[in-house]
Parts: C-alpha cells; sequence; structure tokens
C-alpha cells in the first residue's frame, strides 16, 4: 500500500471538474484517505514548491497556485505514485496521452490542472505539508 498527494490546481477547481477528477482515480483503484479545499497564500505555495525555487517557472506556479482554491487530497492504493502520476498524464497537456486528466482539462504546461507526487520522498514531504497524520484515515 503506497500513498501519495494530489492536488486539483485552480484552473481544475473553476471548471468545476473535481468529481470527474477523483471519480479517474477511484476507478483505477486508487482510494481517498483525505481530503480538503483549501486557499493557498504566495507564502504557502512558495513553500510547496521549494523544490523548484531555482527554476525560471518558479513565481509563475506559485502566482498560479495561490489565485484560488485547490483541492488537496492523499490517494492510497499499490503503486500509488506512478498510477497516479500516469493517470495525469504528461505536463504538458499536449504530450499527454487521450483520456488522462491533463489531456481532458490541462490549458498549458502551466495550467495542468493536476499535481501529483513523483516519488516516495516527495509524496512523505508534500503529504505532511497539508495532512496531520489524525487526518489521514
Amino acid at each position: 500500500m503506497e500513498r501519495t498527494l494530489s492536488i486539483i490546481k485552480p484552473d481544475g477547481v473553476k471548471k468545476n471538474v473535481i468529481g470527474q477528477i477523483i471519480s479517474r482515480f477511484e476507478k483505477s483503484g486508487l482510494r481517498v484517505a483525505a481530503m480538503k479545499k483549501v486557499w493557498l497564500s504566495k507564502k504557502e505555495a512558495e513553500g510547496f514548491y521549494i523544490v523548484h525555487k531555482e527554476r525560471p517557472f518558479y513565481s509563475s506556479l506559485t502566482e498560479f497556485m495561490s489565485e484560488g482554491p485547490v483541492v488537496v487530497m492523499v490517494l492510497e492504493g499499490e503503486n500509488a505514485i506512478s498510477k497516479n502520476r500516469e493517470i495525469m498524464g504528461a505536463t504538458n497537456p499536449a504530450n499527454a496521452a487521450e483520456g488522462t486528466i491533463r489531456k481532458d482539462f490541462a490549458e498549458s504546461v502551466e495550467r495542468n490542472t493536476v499535481h501529483g507526487s513523483d516519488s516516495p520522498e516527495s509524496a512523505a514531504f508534500e503529504i505532511s505539508y497539508f495532512f496531520a497524520a489524525t487526518e489521514i484515515l
């Protein structure tokens, strides 16, 4: 059993596709172990994406992630990290496979609807950034 963090970004929340996205995770065998809707401040977004601080897109990414509410979830299941990333599709929606979340809902590389942890180490950091252990059921 593996856990991963998933975020429905402000563009996905604004498009009102939260239920459709969660349904895709559940249909693939992932279970929602924790979920909440939050509105990140710029500082909170910067803290979450600190790993990208030196990247040229850091400022625009953190600005985008703080422009509206997001839905953060802990997903769990067998190979949850790789399964979540497969369901999301490639970061660039133009390169994403048909039927993936990013192919169906994303606007661009930056406004790509969802985030998912890319390793067990990042999942551990990201989950603890948003959830106390007592909130994960």
